[in-house]
Formats: C-alpha cells, structure tokens, sequence
C-alpha cells in the first residue's frame, strides 16, 4: 500500500499540507516541526511522485539555467552550487549554454520555455545597453545572474562589480606601480562595471588616465587566455609598457600572464597582474594568480534559494541581491614584504 501524505501527518500531528510544505521547502515551516516531518518521511524512505505533483500543481519542478561558456570555471562552479541546493529540495536543473552567442541564447530560452521550467536563471550574452523587451515578456519568473540590463528591472544575483574594479587597482596602486593597465570589455555590465571602476580607483587617487592602457575588447569572454595573451603582447609593445594590469577575469590574466614570461619579464617584480573571479586552480598556476573573489559558491546558493521563493510566489517583488567583492594576493602582485604560502 502507498504511503501517504495524510497517514504520515496523522501519526505526527500535524496537518497534511504542514507535510507538504516541508517536501516542497517552504521556510513557514519551523525548525523543529521540520526535522520531526523529514526524520519520519526518511524512516518511510519516502519519495515524492513528481509526475502526480506536477499535475496537481501545474509545476514540473525544474529550473533553466543559461550561461555563456561551460568551461568558463565561475559558470560551472556557479551551476554546481545552484543545483545542489535545489536537488536538496527536489527540483532539477536544465543546463544550456549561449556559446556567447545572442541568437543561441534565444533558442536555449525557448526550449528550455517549451520543455516548461518553473524559473529562468539567465547570464545573457547580449550588450546591456540594448532594449530587451522579449525578456520582460516571458512567460516564466526570470533571475538574472552575474549579468544585467540597464534598461530592465528583474530579479538579480551578482557581485558588485564596480567595486570589484576598484579594489583590484587600489591594490596595484597601493604597491606603487605607476603606469596601470586593464584588459577589459565592452558589451556587459560585468565588463563595463569593472571597467569604471578601474577608472574610479585612477581618478580617486589622482592618476592620470592614459588610453593605451585601456585594452577594451567586444566578446572578451569568447576566448579569455587567448585575448588576455594577445592584448598583453601589444601592451608590452609600447614604448612605455605598463608595470602593473588589472584583467577582467582569471582567464584573460592567464594569458596575460604567459605573454609576460615569454617575454621574459619577472613577475611580479617587473610585472604585477590580479584578475577576477579566483577561480579553484589560481594557486596553482605557473605563478599563481592575485584575484578578486567573488564567492562564486555563495552566488549559486543565493540565486538557489531566491529561485525557490520564486517558484513559490511568481508574483513576490523583484530582488536585488550584490556581494561584496574580496581581495586575494598571490604570488603575481604580492609586494616584497608579504611572504605567500601555498
């Protein structure tokens, strides 16, 4: 005989939709009535029927998620932690990347829409400044991630990026380098926020801001070593190389960093070089790589968990939610004081 919901809230004490609401996640739930509901749902070994659920709630408890690049690390790590909390909480994640490509990303949407996902989690590919009125018009919630439109009021989860910027080139200045660099792009608001506040930092400080070098680059995540390689090479050709550059993430200053081996400079003697993102491999690189971390695993969660308010409540107000940047210092522009241990 089935095990039902009604049987098991009997023997507890409690109503059945009190035994609902804990197998859907709901916080209404208190701590203690939650752990007695799970203790004895686990004890039944108990497994929700999702097919059944579906139909009684017009749900089908998954969530799509589109991002621009798989083997960008802070995607993948964004999308491990955002789909761990929501298996916690029997909700699947459908996984689709735009390849960096708008018309792509259009289609993803599209069948992720058709396939009929509770929630959109989308990092667009497409420039900020561009009116996005299809997006508005969905007919699922939508959160954004990482990326956002100036133009367009949604549920959001990202880093503060201005800030981001900012503290990477204090920290450049702080260590007395005179001619900063950043490789940067143009096209979303990650890119652009980073860039002003590289900007910010130079101008708060007193800097003057020389153009050559500001390396700013359309689709800059498409190739990020590569780009971060062949920028650097022409940075290095000026007649006055910069002795420090703030690159926009890890990527590009992976490949910062071989353009400046391979010309045989020493780093961070000659050339200091933080990136963004502090993906799980920066301390292992051929000199390990300065960083702004952005708590990638914090972003997955939050977004997880705003993402199940919403599923809930469709029509709950829009959310905002930013974390702070941190610094971290490796070998590629720790000053001479500072000892760094692997």
């Amino acid at each position: 005989m089935p095990i039902r919901l009604k049987d098991i809230a009997q023997e507890l004490g409690v109503s059945t939709v009190t035994v609902s609401k804990v197998l859907r996640g709901n916080p209404d739930i208190g701590v203690k009535t939650r752990a007695r509901v799970l203790e004895r749902l686990n004890a039944l070994n108990y497994r929700p029927n999702m097919a059944a659920r579906g139909l009684a709630t017009g749900k089908t408890f998954t969530v799509g998620l589109i991002v621009p690049d798989l083997l960008q690390p802070f995607f993948a790590h964004f999308a491990k932690e955002l789909g761990g909390v929501l298996r916690q909480h029997d909700r699947a994640l459908l996984l689709a990347s735009s390849e960096e490509d708008p018309k792509i990303e259009a289609q993803e949407i599209l069948a992720l829409i058709q396939r009929g996902v509770d929630v959109l989690v989308l990092a667009s590919c497409r420039d900020e400044l561009l009116p996005v009125p299809e997006l508005s018009a969905l007919p699922v919630p939508l959160v954004l991630f990482d990326r956002r439109f100036k133009r367009m009021k949604a549920n959001f989860v990202g880093s503060d990026d201005v800030g981001a910027g900012e503290l990477a080139t204090r920290h450049l200045i702080e260590l007395n380098r005179k001619r900063i660099a950043h490789i940067g792009g143009l096209q979303t608001s990650p890119a652009r926020d980073r860039t002003a506040g590289y900007l910010r930092a130079l101008e708060r400080t007193g800097r003057k801001i020389d153009e050559r070098y500001l390396v700013l680059r359309k689709r800059l995540e498409e190739r990020g070593d590569d780009i971060g390689f062949s920028c650097m090479q022409g940075l290095l050709a000026l007649r006055r190389p910069p002795d420090a550059v703030f690159c926009y993430n890890d990527m590009t200053a992976i490949g910062a960093i071989q353009a400046t081996l391979q010309a045989g400079l020493k780093i961070p003697r000659e050339m200091a070089i933080i990136g963004c993102g502090n993906f799980r491999y920066a301390d292992y690189l051929q000199v390990p790589l300065s960083s702004i971390d952005q708590d990638t695993a914090e972003l997955g969660r939050a977004a997880a968990r705003l993402t199940l308010s919403i599923a809930d409540s469709p029509q709950a107000r829009v959310q905002s939610i930013v974390l702070k940047p941190r610094l971290v210092i490796r070998q590629s522009s720790a000053p001479p004081s500072l000892k760094i241990s692997r």
